[in-house]
């Protein structure tokens, strides 16, 4: 048994890329045209030349659907109360997909491409979002003004088990710092409800922290939904968190967007359906399972 979902029952803003190409899965037929860290020594020795920057903001196009592409587009900014779902083009994020959605893929390699797709998610979630600061230092060459990532506001990352440790892999390598928090939910099969049964999140979040959720399916939205509760009982805000999937479907994210306003998602692809069992379809089976090979 299918359940489709028309296109005006989602509501959230459809993206395109910084590149100009539309942040839209053309597979889904409802959605039309949609570590270098600082070293220590350098903070320490030059606090004086430092300055903060805050993350730069960016001006989107927002656009109307059309079959094939957003042909019609007006440059105005986002509404900061609507959830914006990004699907970006690049074609290594495709490969990656197709890849995980092969049947004959074996583990290891299925692991291995939800890493490299977590890694390219990340990066570009990551866009004009972390903090900076300024100064100079001696090159071989000469004076030169630099921009680090800021170590002292570390993005907080938050896999959810078991099928998220795969995607965050490379959090650590793309990010220059972070700290990793695990959430673990388990699923009933018959009423689809999550149950959590590992929470190592702490009971309050530093101010202006930044989170990244990590959950490779998107599907009923029990549990993403569960997780970023968790997160806002601890004082976390709608803002302050980016969602990373490697597929994502219409009732998880109708979920989200009547559920977070202002949350940002970011996802491999986006399929039409969900089956009775709570699976994408055509999706890419139990992600925990082919990752870990149990």
């Amino acid at each position: 048994m299918m359940a489709s979902y028309p296109s005006s029952s989602i509501h959230f803003t459809c993206l395109r890329c910084p590149s100009g190409s539309p942040c839209i899965s053309s597979a889904s037929p409802f959605l039309e045209s949609f570590n270098s860290t600082i070293p220590g020594p350098y903070l320490k020795k030059h606090p004086q030349i430092l300055s903060s920057k805050p993350p730069r903001r960016r001006t989107f196009v927002t656009s109307t659907s059309t079959r094939t592409q957003m042909d019609a587009t007006e440059e105005k900014p986002v509404s900061q109360d609507r959830m914006l779902v990004f699907v970006p083009p690049h074609p290594l994020i495709k490969h990656w997909v197709s890849v995980l959605r092969n049947e004959q893929t074996p583990c290891p390699i299925f692991r291995n491409a939800m890493a490299e797709l977590g890694r390219l998610l990340m990066y570009e979630a990551s866009r004009d979002w972390l903090p900076t600061i300024m100064g100079e230092i001696q090159s071989p060459m000469g004076v030169a003004s630099v921009e680090f990532i800021d170590p002292r506001e570390p993005v907080m990352v938050v896999p959810i088990l078991r099928a998220g440790l795969a995607l965050a892999e490379h959090a650590s390598s793309i990010l220059p710092a972070t700290k990793t928090y695990h959430l673990g939910f388990s699923r009933d099969e018959e009423t689809l409800q999550p149950t959590l049964y590992l929470n190592k999140l702490p009971d309050k979040f530093p101010e202006e922290s930044r989170v990244l959720v990590v959950d490779p399916m998107l599907a009923t939205g029990g549990t993403i939904v569960a997780a970023l509760n968790l997160l806002k009982e601890r004082g976390i805000d709608n803002n302050q968190i980016k969602v990373i999937s490697a597929v994502a479907a219409p009732p998880a994210l109708q979920k989200l967007s009547e559920n977070f306003p202002g949350l940002h998602v970011y996802t491999g692809i986006i399929d039409p359906t969900v089956n009775d069992k709570g699976f994408i379809i055509p999706g890419l089976g139990d992600a925990g399972d082919r990752s870990f090979g149990t």
